[in-house]
């Protein structure tokens, strides 16, 4: 989505949030992420306006004082911004790729099951599982901090006995436009 995005022509404008639209986004950003809400609060604060940024390809970015926090495609789900995930890693749940994959995820490129199940990757115990259509955290091998955040298109379980196709779709990843960009 922010493979090539630049501020200068991508942005068709920015627009205050009404607050009883703020009500709806903090319930589904509450519903979608494991987040608490005081937490959200410390990010977000009730008396802060929001402000929809509109993108094209019908990507909203959505700002707290200029700063990034989440991005909307269309009408689905809510991403966390990476800058957001690094400072709360527990509201996604965690994916993993092996070392061979790092270069594909940091071009932009959709993560393959083999690279979630070879060793150095990861998916978490059958108990655990995440479902298809679930956003997730994508970790990297070796590293300590997500380096991408994409959607599920197979459950875990499936990922493990297919092992083949995309798992996980990515939406954004460390080093495209919206991570480099600090404020909007």
């Amino acid at each position: 989505m922010f493979k090539k995005f630049s501020p200068s022509t991508d942005i068709a404008g920015h627009t205050p949030v009404k607050t009883s639209v703020q009500r709806q986004i903090r319930a589904g950003v509450l519903s979608q992420w494991k987040i608490e809400p005081e937490t959200l609060e410390a990010v977000w604060p009730k008396k802060e306006g929001l402000v929809h940024v509109k993108c094209r390809e019908h990507v909203s970015v959505y700002t707290v004082n200029s700063e990034p926090l989440f991005f909307q495609h269309f009408d689905g789900p809510f991403y966390p911004t990476l800058r957001f995930l690094h400072k709360y890693p527990y509201i996604l749940p965690k994916v993993q790729v092996d070392r061979g994959a790092i270069r594909f995820l940091l071009a932009g490129a959709h993560m393959m099951c083999p690279g979630l199940t070879s060793p150095g990757g990861y998916l978490p115990p059958a108990e655990d599982a995440i479902p298809a259509e679930r956003m997730v955290a994508i970790h990297a091998e070796g590293k300590e901090h997500a380096v991408g955040v994409g959607i599920t298109k197979l459950s875990s379980e499936d990922m493990k006995k297919i092992n083949k196709d995309v798992g996980v779709e990515t939406a954004t990843y460390l080093g495209d436009d919206l991570w480099a960009l600090q404020t909007l």
